[in-house]
């Protein structure tokens, strides 16, 4: 049986990236029975599970449990992380191909779009991701600085993610002392003066990107009323066939409810306002004061979506901080095709499709954000990565590259590479030292974990305790 074993041919692939999509991916290829198939999965950062650890509000814990699922993927035979390597830096594309038979994408959308208007790189105007990866402990975006010294803030965006901000932004700090917040953040929190914060959608309630039960949490607040006008609540015309979606009708159901709350009596107001767009941003003196907006009427465009179009009616918000969350895109990465104006990785079916000829790249594969956009939950990139493997499979099974004559070798030399190269990478087993370690630093603090936010805090408790990888 070992004989046989030791000489049976594997599908090598390399993974980038472990969030969600990545672990999906290296789950359906290492439990599907057709081939046998080896995977190693990279990550820029020595910690896994991309945006279940560095994006999802800590107080989701909920949420954050899927990693256990991740976990177990990790024990299959023939995984291996590769943590602390950076593609583009630390190997090329180019190391892969000579290692193994099919690449992964699986890189995410690492950047925020931009609103576009005058004053919107004033000192006090952030971007949701840098506030979310902040309060996340996430090394990119530890070092941020926010002023939460002024009575109000704005978010523009109604999506989750802004929804997630604002919560953090008004709920008792007492309460998310109890979660794995960054204690840096939580400190700062407990500082801050913001009583009055704005959420502004360009669209009404039944075009609003957050889920019901986001909005139904950020209602529930007790120490935050979520306040809604009635004429912003009010339905028009060119919202009734979006109404039709039972997902939508909860969501303007829900707000439309909330317009007879009125004012409420709790200490801290997130205002939810609708068909409003941003159009300018004032600062002086190193202080943002305020931001312009312009009230937006609906129209249905030639695809039949409803369609904002600005009325001349304008306002001001006396606000102190403002946060943009109007999308994500993905980054460009060296050696790999890139659509510009889209922000994602060109493929057909998960197919990269080369920047020139539009034609497959041999054993090139995308999932996730990377692939289809910033769209969907967690559970969306399980689907996404599953129809991606299919793919390979099939390319594998059509003998489209000479996978069967390569040698096992090939695999096993990575990590004598990143030595030979001093990079510094991080296991699994590294990573499950570190995870203990925050998780008994949180007990102590009566937290889910404290999480290790600096790259360098990270290798130094690794190499005290076990050496180097």
């Amino acid at each position: 049986m070992a004989d046989e074993e030791s000489s049976r041919k594997f599908l090598r692939v390399a993974v980038v990236g472990s969030g969600p999509s990545g672990f999906y991916a290296a789950e359906a290829l290492l439990k599907q029975k057709e081939i046998g198939v080896q995977v190693d999965l990279f990550d820029r950062l020595p910690t896994p599970y991309g945006l279940v650890r560095g994006g999802v509000a800590p107080d989701h814990q909920k949420i954050k449990a899927v990693a256990v699922v991740y976990e177990k993927t990790a024990q299959l035979p023939g995984f291996r992380f590769f943590g602390n390597i950076k593609l583009g830096e630390d190997l090329q594309v180019s190391d892969l191909k000579m290692r193994y038979h099919q690449i992964v994408y699986a890189v995410g959308a690492e950047t925020d779009r931009k609103m576009g208007i005058p004053g919107e790189d004033s000192p006090g105007s952030h971007s949701a991701t840098a506030f979310v990866g902040w309060y996340n402990g996430h090394p990119d975006y530890r070092d941020q600085k926010f002023d939460l010294s002024s009575d109000s803030a704005a978010i523009v965006g109604v999506g989750n993610v802004a929804i997630d901000v604002a919560r953090i932004l008004a709920e008792d700090p007492e309460i998310l002392a109890k979660t794995d917040i960054a204690d840096y953040a939580l400190e700062a929190l407990r500082r801050s003066k913001i009583r009055t914060i704005y959420l502004l959608g360009r669209r009404g309630p039944a075009q609003a990107a957050y889920s019901p039960a986001e909005i139904k949490e950020l209602g529930s607040l007790g120490v935050a009323d979520l306040v809604v006008r009635e004429d912003e609540a009010r339905l028009d015309d060119a919202s009734k066939t979006d109404y039709l979606d039972p997902e939508n009708k909860k969501n303007v159901d829900y707000v439309q409810g909330l317009t007879k709350m009125g004012e409420g009596n709790k200490p801290k107001k997130i205002r939810l306002r609708f068909c409003v767009s941003p159009v300018e941003i004032t600062a002086s003196g190193g202080k943002l004061h305020a931001l312009k907006i312009e009230r937006n009427r609906l129209t249905v465009d030639e695809n039949g979506r409803a369609k904002p179009i600005g009325t001349g009616q304008f306002e001001t918000l006396p606000v102190g901080l403002v946060f943009r969350s109007v999308g994500y895109r993905g980054a460009p990465i060296p050696g790999v095709p890139f659509d510009l104006k889209s922000g994602k990785i060109p493929n057909q079916e998960g197919r990269v499709l080369s920047a020139d000829s539009k034609s497959p790249c041999v054993g090139e594969y995308v999932v996730g954000w990377a692939k289809r956009g910033p769209s969907g939950l967690i559970g969306t990139n399980r689907a996404d990565s599953v129809a991606t493997v299919k793919c390979m499979l099939e390319d594998a099974l059509a003998g489209k590259f000479g996978w069967e004559t390569a040698s096992f070798d090939q695999r096993s030399s990575m990590d004598e590479f990143l030595r030979q190269n001093r990079r510094r990478f991080v296991s699994f087993s590294d990573w499950k030292k570190l995870d203990q370690i925050e998780i008994e630093e949180g007990k102590k603090k009566g937290k889910a974990r404290e999480k290790f936010s600096r790259v360098s805090d990270m290798l130094g408790i690794l190499d005290s305790t076990v050496g180097t990888a």
